[in-house]
């Protein structure tokens, strides 16, 4: 795959090379010529083709970033032989005029206005610049994504609880209920530790073991009524057995926390531009005004089965008889 991958980035560029090239006159020989020779030397011959380090190092910056350390470190010779085997093939199609042929001619055209696109993108991210002011607000503005809650529970689930232990009699909701608030009841008269309950009693055995343990979780890790009565309750408290689909929970939250402002700002910086950037993008196409072809982009409607023939009847056979209900 990492080979088809490099072979056909380096059609693409040679194609696209070749055609610019042709447009280009030739430079007149200089001694800056002579000097650019010694700084960008030549690194591959194959009879009239001389591939420059600068062609070369060119080609790898135009693959994928998770590629172009490949092609430079332990993939440089292989990159180096289709880089060399696309040259060769262009060299030939356009000795044989491939180059004007009509639908090549196309893929060139589509090819270059990718290519110029994906360079004028480059300067707009350039130009899209977030200050300090933006990447606040959007914090702010957006503060419960970044809050946790380190917590405890106790589990008492009831008949059909995915959690249901096997082996174990299953209560209803009234008994699983019943049970929770007896056991919660226990925890904040002070006749029990919460821990010493969940390590016996909860049906959610691996945090069970650690005292109900489930260490800090942000919004949306959890189930939405968990998550609701978590955030809610402050540090210290236990909750009212709280029901999801795996039974009554009892929550003690132990600590509040957010992520600080500096923690999260190369994301927020990164994700705002990326925001700002397709805003642009949206705009410039907006202002466009495009219109479309409503009749060709329409989506087509599924075809319908044709109905069924009716088979004939064989001769000398009856039609079963039925009843009506």
């Amino acid at each position: 795959m990492r080979k088809a991958i490099v072979t056909l980035s380096a059609l693409a560029l040679v194609i696209v090379g070749a055609a610019i090239a042709q447009e280009k006159p030739a430079a007149p020989a200089t001694a800056a010529a002579a000097t650019t020779a010694t700084s960008d030397p030549v690194i591959i011959t194959a009879g009239s083709i001389a591939i420059h380090q600068s062609e070369f190092e060119n080609a790898v910056k135009s693959l994928p970033p998770e590629y172009q350390s490949y092609a430079l470190g332990p993939g440089k010779k292989q990159f180096a032989d289709d880089f060399l085997r696309m040259k060769l093939l262009a060299s030939e199609g356009l000795k044989n005029g491939l180059d004007k042929d009509p639908s090549v001619v196309k893929q060139l055209d589509l090819l270059r206005e990718n290519l110029v696109a994906q360079e004028q993108l480059k300067r707009l991210d350039s130009a899209t610049t977030v200050t300090d002011a933006d990447l606040k607000k959007a914090y702010d503005e957006n503060k419960k994504d970044y809050e946790q809650v380190k917590a405890r529970h106790i589990l008492i689930a009831f008949k059909g609880s995915p959690a249901a232990p096997k082996g174990k009699k299953e209560l209803t909701d009234a008994e699983a209920k019943a049970k929770a608030e007896a056991l919660r009841a226990d925890i904040v008269s002070g006749k029990a530790k919460f821990e010493d309950v969940a390590k016996k009693e909860s049906d959610d055995t691996e945090s069970g073991k650690n005292g109900g343990e489930l260490g800090a979780f942000g919004r949306g890790q959890m189930v939405p009524e968990f998550e609701t009565a978590a955030f809610s309750a402050k540090p210290g408290d236990i909750t009212q057995p709280v029901k999801t689909q795996f039974g009554y929970h009892i929550i003690k939250v132990e600590e509040h926390t957010t992520t600080p402002f500096e923690e999260v700002k190369p994301t927020l910086e990164k994700n705002l531009k990326q925001k700002k950037l397709r805003d642009a993008l949206d705009a410039m196409r907006e202002n466009a005004k495009p219109t479309y072809d409503e009749a060709y982009f329409a989506v087509p409607k599924p075809a319908q089965a044709p109905a069924a023939t009716p088979a004939p009847k064989s001769e000398g056979t009856k039609k079963p008889a039925t009843k009506k209900p």
